[in-house]
């Protein structure tokens, strides 16, 4: 049973797991087993070049970056669990969360983000009602948003990224990784606002 699962590994989905395993330290967060299935063939990071990103070296690609945030996770944080080269079929609501059917395995977890994609092409059994036209696009690109309220869908169920209703950039998408990541820690916090922050040390 995974305390948070993550669905996606984009822009928001990595974002949302390099936060949550920054507060390892952090009494409500310790004990606290996070995972993320990194699937990214349908990022739209595959094709991108960033020129206008903050903190980001000119003509570095998405490509790059999926590959990178992978090793960084892995590097940083390893106790976030990385689920590899699995496909989210269906998703299920349980009395103790969700279970999560992938075309190799099943999982269940407390909680569960969901940041995939925002194409048409999104089909995991489960969500169909929550899927809406999405309203900061282009209705002739036939993009999707799952309907929520501040990135929560229902009760345990976020959604960050495109799929969330946010334009396709990618600042803005990481951030609204990060910005569910600290909602899930402030509910593990007992409702205390969270947030992690690192600093230099002092000599």
């Amino acid at each position: 049973m995974f305390d948070a699962l993550i669905i996606g590994g984009g822009a928001a989905g990595l974002s949302c797991a390099l936060m949550l395993g920054s507060a390892q330290h952090k009494v409500y967060a310790s004990s606290k087993k996070i995972g993320i299935i990194t699937h990214q063939k349908t990022s739209h990071l595959q094709t991108a070049v960033f020129n206008n990103v903050l903190g980001l070296a000119p003509e570095t690609t998405g490509a790059s970056i999926l590959e990178n945030g992978k090793q960084q996770l892995t590097d940083v944080y390893p106790h976030v669990l990385q689920i590899e080269k699995e496909k989210v079929l269906e998703l299920q609501a349980t009395n103790d969360g969700y279970t999560i059917r992938t075309n190799k395995n099943t999982y269940t977890s407390k909680l569960v983000v969901i940041a995939v994609g925002y194409t048409n092409l999104m089909h995991i059994k489960g969500l169909e009602q929550y899927c809406e036209p999405h309203p900061r696009a282009a209705l002739e690109k036939d993009r999707i948003w799952l309907k929520n309220t501040d990135h929560l869908i229902t009760s345990n169920l976020y959604v960050a990224g495109t799929l969330a209703g946010w334009r396709s950039q990618f600042a803005i998408a990481s951030g609204s990784g990060a910005h569910v990541a600290t909602d899930i820690l402030t509910l593990w916090n007992g409702g205390k606002h969270a947030k992690v922050h690192d600093k230099i040390s002092e000599s």
